[in-house]
């Protein structure tokens, strides 16, 4: 079983484009790209909150005292378009306001004037701007309507039957865990993809090149042969983990958390703690890609099945995204999902129970040797073995 295991480990160091694809471009793909996005989308978001507001107006001379108001408030106010709808839907204004005709009348009555925000809400790039042009609008009518309460002798808080307010109980580390929320994904990922190309080359890559069957004639059981190239498997989806949370601490770190209020808390703590929890979900990915593979007849073959593998890991992120439900200890029996529910709540900065870690651990664990007993069993099998020519 040892002599397997190196044998497979010596193989595959030799080849450098596994080495560049498994333990260089596996494990930093996803902390570059992750750390790349969310700092693309942190300047954006601030430049445009604190950039000057420059807002089409359409029918200014209806409320120039709203229009002056604005003004003041640091809002540029533009010439209005020949077709405020067809800008809009053309991009070339992400908003535009239009003050109708009978806005005066309006407001002479007491009634409330019309003031329409023209805006594509499926451009999620407007989203910012339409928030600031409806807090501006928000705000004047709330000192307008004020005025007119107290002019008329009633106090404006008559208004206010109940005074809600926000208590937020979040912390910059809880917030700066809504940021890392894919984090469990890419962790994940990067386990199956680190364990693909061995889990390949060991099984439909051999059968391939004719060196399986007289590897498996040696008088030795076959289980022992099949633990020695799961090991070598699991130890390259073990490094490209260790690796990638290694870059993901560095990558993190250089996001410009101040700017955004938030605190990221993963440090090589945290990353350890991941790795162990984690660890057992490697042995998972080795043995279930072993057993996709044995059913390949090529390595070509192979690698179309393991587009389908993406998949598993990706199950019980989307299903965190689509229901953010509330962390229960039954999960922690449920292996990935597990996974994904404990990195969130120490990314979170939230105090995790031992017994929570042990489940997790012990559950991945349980499925990952009954697979990998599933895949030692399928090579005493012939006419799995004898199917390459």
């Amino acid at each position: 079983m040892i002599t397997v295991f190196l044998k497979e480990l010596l193989d595959n160091f030799r080849d450098r484009r596994v080495i560049l694809n498994t333990l260089v471009l596996g494990p930093l793909l996803g902390p570059v790209l992750f750390g790349v996005m969310i700092s693309f989308i942190a300047k954006e978001e601030t430049e445009r909150m604190e950039s000057a507001l420059e807002l089409p107006v359409v029918g200014a001379e209806n409320a120039p005292n709203l229009v002056a108001w604005m003004e003041r408030q640091g809002v540029v106010v533009e010439p209005p378009p020949a077709d405020p709808e067809q800008s809009v839907r053309e991009e070339e204004h992400e908003v535009v306001v239009r003050i109708r005709e009978d806005y005066a009348e309006a407001w002479n009555a007491g009634r409330p004037a019309p003031v329409e925000i023209i805006a594509d809400r499926s451009l999620r790039y407007t989203g910012t701007t339409i928030a600031r042009v409806n807090n501006y609008l928000s705000i004047y009518n709330r000192q307008i309507g004020n005025l007119r309460l107290q002019l008329r002798g009633v106090h404006p808080d008559i208004t206010r039957p109940v005074d809600s307010q926000i208590i937020d109980l979040s912390t910059p580390t809880s917030r700066g865990g809504q940021v890392l929320a894919f984090l469990p994904y890419f962790i994940l990922i990067t386990v199956f993809m680190g364990s693909m190309h061995m889990a390949i080359d060991t099984t439909a890559g051999e059968r391939e090149r004719k060196s399986l069957e007289p590897l498996l004639i040696n008088p030795m059981p076959r289980w022992q042969i099949m633990a020695g190239k799961l090991g070598a498997t699991t130890f390259f989806a073990l490094a490209t983990l260790g690796l990638g949370l290694i870059a993901f601490v560095y990558a993190m770190g250089m996001l410009p958390t101040a700017d955004m209020g938030i605190k990221l808390n993963l440090d090589f703590a945290v990353a350890g703690k991941a790795f162990v929890v984690v660890a057992p979900a490697a042995l998972m990915a080795a043995a279930l890609l072993t057993i996709l593979a044995s059913f390949a007849k090529s390595f070509r073959e192979a690698q179309s099945y393991m587009g389908l593998i993406v998949i598993v890991p990706m199950v019980p992120s989307l299903w965190l995204l689509i229901n953010p439900a509330k962390a229960e200890y039954w999960m922690n029996w449920v292996p990935l999902l597990n996974q994904n529910i404990l990195i969130l709540e120490m990314v979170r900065g939230e105090p995790v129970q031992v017994s929570w870690y042990l489940t997790t651990i012990a559950s991945t664990t349980i499925l990952a040797l009954i697979l990998a007993a599933v895949a030692g069993g399928l090579y005493n099998r012939p006419k799995l073995i004898f199917t390459s020519g």
